[in-house]
């Protein structure tokens, strides 16, 4: 009797339909109270499904931070949704709601960093001897895993140019099992036709995941473009303010969400409850910090394309983007981002090392501190140099992360530095 009643609750760990996952959250929060119907993106960044403790009345979901749960009796196991942190934080737990509400999924894992992510998807929908297509201009820990870890263990990745999605169609081969894209692309903010490629996948029985740390969901979402997952990079736009690392996973469907949710717990690819906390915070003023990083960027973006130390400027919102039509197609309410890249004519660690503050010199990206980084060097140097300097990498490629702070001060501080090379 005991035995299977330990395996039925076994078996309510590696359901992602199990009642306890969709009600644990809501039973720790006073009874829902009446909304207005149909609020907005920007509501629900704030809000999110977040109720006040059903205890305390606090507005802020609690830190849980313990490792166990306490189980009334063998009979009521799991009754109240959690028995150990690994599988299920209730602090967690709310973000992984909450995101996936903002994202339009059905549930999300949120694991310790953006590459965390990347390798649960990998690892939950590919064995040895699968294929999978993926853009050929991804952040460079995606491309390194790929070739140093996945290949390895039998799997076999096309890097192919996802700008035009026919690229895409003839990758394909009997034996690939997903199609990974990532728009805009970091660096070099090239867009993939994320309903085309969709289409694609859809048509040969694929999954499609997007990797749209770029976009955000304020910009982009990809489940709304027929994907089936969605890759977040946590640490970047919804922590926003350098504070802490972390990752999700967003599905579609119970079913895609119960696999990534039994990778996670069998990996133990997970996140504290205190960074939880700390994002459910943060991540409210996502949407006021990527309006403001946006319109800066375009103003930083038309700069740069008037100086003369600069010979290229790619920002997805000038007239001289070669996607600008699918980037006003594809991303919300005329947003591009915080996210720009330039070329100079001279010596870019030259640039890198004598620009001033308010310019940051570091890695990273997102944050409400504009920082800028010599990519050949520092974010991409895990490449290889063919292929970098393929997908359009220069030595002199520097990328540029927009925060909140005074565009003209951001100008100034770039003009000084160009003008000392």
């Amino acid at each position: 009797m005991l035995a299977q009643k330990l395996a039925r609750g076994a078996t309510s760990l590696r359901s992602a339909s199990s009642p306890w996952l969709r009600q644990s959250i809501r039973s720790l929060s006073l009874k829902d109270h009446s909304w207005i119907p149909d609020c907005s993106m920007d509501t629900h960044i704030v809000h999110g499904g977040v109720c006040p403790d059903d205890k305390t009345g606090a507005i802020l979901t609690p830190v849980y931070l313990s490792t166990t749960f306490v189980q009334e009796s063998v009979d009521q196991y799991l009754a109240k949704g959690f028995s150990y942190s690994r599988t299920n934080n209730p602090t967690v737990k709310m973000l992984e709601e909450k995101v996936a509400k903002i994202e339009n999924g059905y549930d999300s894992i949120c694991v310790s960093t953006g590459m965390a992510a990347t390798a649960s998807c990998i690892n939950a929908f590919m064995n040895s001897g699968d294929h999978c297509v993926i853009t050929n201009c991804s952040y460079g820990g995606t491309n390194r895993i790929c070739r140093e870890q996945f290949v390895p263990l039998g799997m076999s990745f096309s890097f192919v140019d996802f700008a035009d999605p026919k690229n895409v169609e003839e990758a394909i081969r009997p034996n690939t099992k997903l199609i990974f894209s990532e728009s805009p692309t970091n660096p070099t903010l090239t867009l993939a036709d994320l309903d085309a490629i969709s289409e694609i996948a859809q048509r040969h029985g694929i999954l499609h995941v997007c990797d749209s740390t770029f976009a955000t969901p304020y910009i982009c979402r990809p489940l709304d473009h027929g994907c089936d997952l969605t890759i977040q990079s946590l640490t970047k736009y919804y922590d926003g303010l350098n504070i802490g690392t972390g990752g999700a996973l967003v599905a579609k469907t119970p079913e895609l969400y119960e696999r990534i949710k039994l990778i996670q717990n069998m990996h133990g690819n997970i996140m504290s409850p205190l960074t939880a906390f700390m994002m459910l915070q943060t991540m409210k003023t996502m949407g006021l910090r990527i309006r403001q990083q946006s319109s800066s960027a375009m103003k930083i973006a038309t700069f740069l394309e008037s100086h003369p130390k600069v010979s290229k400027v790619v920002y997805p919102g000038l007239a001289s983007h070669p996607q600008k039509a699918l980037a006003d197609r594809q991303h919300r309410d005329g947003l591009h981002g915080g996210m720009l890249w330039f070329d100079v004519k001279g010596d870019p660690i030259k640039l890198m090392d004598g620009i001033k503050r308010p310019w940051t010199l570091c890695e990273n990206l997102g944050a409400a501190e504009s920082i800028i980084t010599a990519c050949a060097v520092m974010t991409h140097a895990n490449m290889l140099r063919e292929d970098r300097l393929k997908v359009g990498i220069t030595d002199g490629f520097i990328r540029v992360s927009v925060g909140i702070e005074d565009p003209e001060d951001l100008i100034r501080g770039l003009d000084d530095a160009l003008n000392s090379i």
